[in-house]
């Protein structure tokens, strides 16, 4: 197994362990905590994906005032 995919899988073990630990501390349910430990990981992908295209955007309009001449030669 490679070494990214292991820091991967290791990364989301803690990613879950911690947010079922803070949810069932603050619900006192299992059922509610193992949801949330579910869901959670999988909105925070959806909205990762936004934050990067908008990242996206931003290094474009950045790179449009830094060079005039960006735009003419990378039309959006």
């Amino acid at each position: 197994m490679s070494r990214d995919l292991t820091k991967t899988l290791t990364y989301l073990c803690l990613h879950l362990t911690v947010g079922f630990t803070v949810a069932y501390v603050m619900t006192g349910s299992l059922a509610l905590a193992g949801g949330i430990a579910l869901v959670e990981p999988c909105i925070n992908a959806v909205a990762f994906w936004f934050h990067e295209r908008a990242w996206k955007r931003f290094d474009a309009a950045s790179a449009n005032v830094e060079n005039p001449g960006f735009r003419a030669l990378h039309p959006a």
